[in-house]
């Protein structure tokens, strides 16, 4: 099949009007061979343009979250683009854009295969029954990939950078050229890392190595935050100078570089730095393309039946699961605990919060800059699970919604889903206290720790059921890059930050509790925050299952509907 096969196909699909196909093909008849390729570029643009147009139809909060989260990274953009323009004549500044365009590179790599950012109708395996070839859907795929919150944020940053170090009309005219290829070589690198890895992400075994991956980006992000500290305490930005003299010949930091070093009058060098960018680029652009191609004629798990007859695991009820209340409760607590251990989205999910959880109290209580007050951080990695509980059930939770006649259902379901969370978070809050406080030798706060932990739990499994019947999305089954649907990733980071900032002010008094304990010299008396904290988060937890009840009740088509887009 050609490729004016496939773009009148997609032309089709992104609304364009069929009777002017149709009469195309009848007045070319037997010329049609021969005639021009149709762009695919400007279809799957129109594509791109029509589903984030239809994903906001018929839902104000969607449109609300969306436009805000676009409000949000234009403003923070701007003054990214104001703060690094400041930079400008600045000593160090150099070396401060060098490396933010090396982290903004690192960023687009691989945050798309762990965090619901991008667009999962830009999944590549999804184009494989279209008779599309390999190098026009590159640059389809490509010019589609600009249009987002993300490219726009992305360029305001690569637009602060070049101004904070170009000087002079030769490093004006470089900076032109350095921007969109800073741009480019960051959306490339993201698209030919997706599409490398779609086959091992969208595998059962893959999706659970990618756990393992978000384990390094919790260690990594953590060894940021003590390099950033151990920064300020060395002298600053002159410190990382021999870290910048080699990011800045590692594309696409190297646009950015070449703009530095034009401005400083080393032609030879930003040559150099200019060749090496569009070699990257290109070289990018052709592992992209041969991974398209050997994704779209190369068979998936998916169509090679399974052999071996299925192994007899025992019945579904026995040992630990005996041990779990009779009824709802149980069943309900059984099948959350299952998706945490069968189900790779959830299952890394957990294990990052986990991961998280322990090193960043346990690495700052090594530094000997801690506090048995971080243990905390814990309860609050694993109460962010207590949020959308209805999204990773997906099109099943018709399933559960069937057996909800009432407010008392509703009711009994989330409280088996915070009792499923509880069960893991409390002992593991209590590990990580006594962990933390052991490094630090202050065994005297430590039931005050536990108690506010405790509370903080209890506050953030309140707002997480709230969360839960009122900003309910959809978590794609199928996309190995994508939690979120589109449309919905507005939606979704709006209801959990809206949701923690809430638990923040629900927790306040025993917060304002223990800190004022703690600066009146009242240290000794301090062991009371535990059974405040400990019946505060209690009545936080029960309150909030109680809103949040007749609203599940009420709204369960709406919580199908939105749970069943992925």
């Amino acid at each position: 099949m050609s490729a004016p096969a496939a773009s009148a196909g997609a032309s089709g699909t992104s609304g364009a009007p069929a009777g002017v196909s149709g009469a195309a093909g009848i007045a070319a008849g037997p010329a049609a061979a021969s005639a021009a390729p149709l762009a695919l570029t400007p279809i799957f643009v129109r594509i791109k343009l029509s589903l984030l147009r239809n994903g906001l139809k018929g839902s104000s909060k969607r449109k609300a979250a969306y436009f805000s989260t676009l409000a949000f990274a234009l403003v923070v953009g701007f003054f990214m683009t104001l703060g690094l323009g400041l930079l400008h004549g600045r000593a160090h500044a150099g070396t401060a854009v060098v490396l933010l365009a090396a982290i903004l590179a690192l960023g687009w790599a691989f945050m798309p295969l762990f965090f619901p950012t991008g667009d999962e109708t830009l999944d590549p395996s999804r184009l494989v029954m279209l008779p599309l070839r390999p190098r026009p859907l590159v640059a389809a795929l490509l010019a589609s990939s600009l249009v987002g919150i993300g490219p726009l944020f992305t360029l305001c940053l690569a637009v602060g950078s070049v101004i904070a170090v170009a000087r002079g009309a030769a490093g004006a005219v470089a900076a032109v050229v350095a921007v969109p290829l800073l741009l480019l070589g960051c959306v490339v690198l993201a698209r030919a890392v997706a599409t490398a890895n779609v086959r091992l992400l969208t595998s059962r075994k893959g999706r659970d190595l990618a756990v393992l991956s978000g384990l390094v980006i919790a260690v990594g992000a953590q060894l940021a935050n003590f390099a950033s500290q151990s920064l300020f305490q060395s002298g600053g930005l002159s410190a990382l100078e021999p870290v910048e003299a080699v990011v800045r010949w590692l594309p696409p930091a190297t646009a950015v570089g070449m703009v530095d070093s034009v401005s400083e009058g080393a032609y030879g060098r930003a040559a150099a730095q200019l060749v090496l960018t569009l070699a990257a680029l290109a070289g990018l652009l052709w592992s992209w393309e041969r991974s398209l191609t050997r994704l779209m004629v190369t068979p998936d798990g998916s169509t090679i039946s399974a052999s071996g007859p299925v192994k007899d695991r025992g019945g579904v009820g026995g040992g630990f699961w005996s041990l779990l209340p009779s009824g709802r409760t149980g069943a309900s607590m059984q099948r959350t605990l299952r998706y945490v251990v069968r189900d790779p989205k959830t299952k890394s999910a957990w294990v990052t919060a986990l991961a998280i959880g322990m090193i960043v109290p346990v690495a700052n209580a090594v530094q000997g800059t801690g506090s048995v007050y971080l243990g905390s951080f814990g309860a609050g990695m694993l109460g962010v699970q207590m949020y959308n509980q209805f999204g990773q059930d997906t099109s099943a939770f018709w399933m559960v919604a069937q057996t909800i006649s009432g407010t008392r259902d509703a009711y009994v379901e989330l409280r088996a889903r915070a009792f499923a969370l509880a069960l893991v978070t409390l002992p593991y809050t209590v590990l990580v206290t006594v962990v933390t406080a052991a490094l630090l030798d202050d065994w005297q706060g430590f039931p005050a720790a536990v108690g506010m932990a405790l509370a903080l739990l209890g506050s953030m499994l309140c707002t997480g059921a709230l969360a839960s019947a009122r900003f309910p999305y959809s978590i794609p089954t199928e996309g190995a890059f994508k939690n979120v649907a589109p449309g919905q990733g507005g939606l979704a980071w709006g209801g959990i930050l809206g949701g923690m900032l809430a638990s923040a002010l629900v927790c306040a008094p025993v917060i304002a509790l223990a800190v004022w304990l703690n600066t009146a010299e009242h240290r000794d008396v301090s062991w009371i925050v535990l059974p405040v904290g400990v019946a505060w988060g209690w009545l936080a937890a029960w309150a909030g299952l109680r809103l949040a009840a007749p609203t599940v009740a009420r709204k369960l088509p709406e919580i199908l509907s939105a749970v069943s887009k992925g």
